[in-house]
């Protein structure tokens, strides 16, 4: 695909997105998933894991119950998006270094096959961020869509833009949002497949979203400040990585 899917909805008919986290869908692809819902089409968001290993600050939230604190989060935020279709797979968490459990896989063959979807949205096999359960999701998705898709089917990978990276990615950076060393998948905007840029009554729809993952988000707002996060957060970029 050479022209980016900018704001004809209807292109992406059915939209399943997997993600290995909550919050994970709220970053990369919010945006997109309510305007898509606006637009008419069915949008199915799966989650691997409660992100129970992910606490940013023990003593507020607790491992032993963040699993919880992050579900009624991510429930919250797809409200806020209008995405009534949601599937957690029950997953337990893993460290950065620790790739998910295999049953993973026979979870995504179940809903690829049940919601046979147009539009297929994940990480890229490097996993956007480095982390291992990131790139666990990925290779499910890659390997579901091939043989489950239906003819037509379009499977994307999140990215960002060469723009993007130069103005944001040292500040995301500074808050361990990657693996060390690690430097996400950056392409020029002529090579993406899907590019939404939020106007601004989609912009503050996806920050009040995003604000529900209240968990996870205290470190960038203390970094970026709320107004500089919210333009961070103002595109979303997807590359074509396979086709049915």
């Amino acid at each position: 695909m050479n022209a980016s899917m900018n704001s004809s909805t209807n292109e992406w008919g059915t939209i399943l997105g997997v993600w290995a986290h909550p919050d994970d869908e709220a970053y990369l692809s919010s945006g997109l998933m309510a305007r898509a819902v606006e637009g008419g089409s069915r949008v199915v968001c799966v989650t691997a894991t409660k992100g129970e290993g992910g606490s940013m600050d023990p003593e507020r939230w607790p491992p032993e119950t963040l699993g919880d604190v992050r579900e009624g989060e991510l429930l919250r935020c797809l409200a806020r998006l209008g995405v009534t279709e949601h599937r957690f797979l029950g997953l337990p968490d893993v460290d950065w270094e620790s790739p998910l459990p295999s049953e993973g896989q026979d979870l995504v063959r179940e809903v690829m096959a049940e919601v046979r979807p147009d539009t297929v949205l994940t990480f890229g096999p490097d996993g956007m961020t480095g982390h291992e359960g990131h790139i666990s999701v990925s290779n499910w998705a890659g390997e579901a869509f091939r043989e489950l898709a239906p003819d037509g089917a379009r499977l994307f990978h999140a990215a960002y833009t060469e723009a993007w990276r130069d103005e944001w990615f040292e500040m995301l950076d500074s808050v361990d949002v990657y693996r060390e060393g690690y430097l996400p998948p950056i392409y020029p905007r002529s090579e993406l497949g899907i590019v939404v840029e939020l106007d601004d009554a989609e912009l503050e729809r996806k920050m009040a979203a995003l604000q529900e993952h209240e968990s996870q988000l205290s470190g960038l707002v203390a970094v970026f400040g709320e107004d500089r996060l919210a333009e961070a957060m103002r595109g979303e970029y997807f590359k074509e990585a396979a086709r049915r």
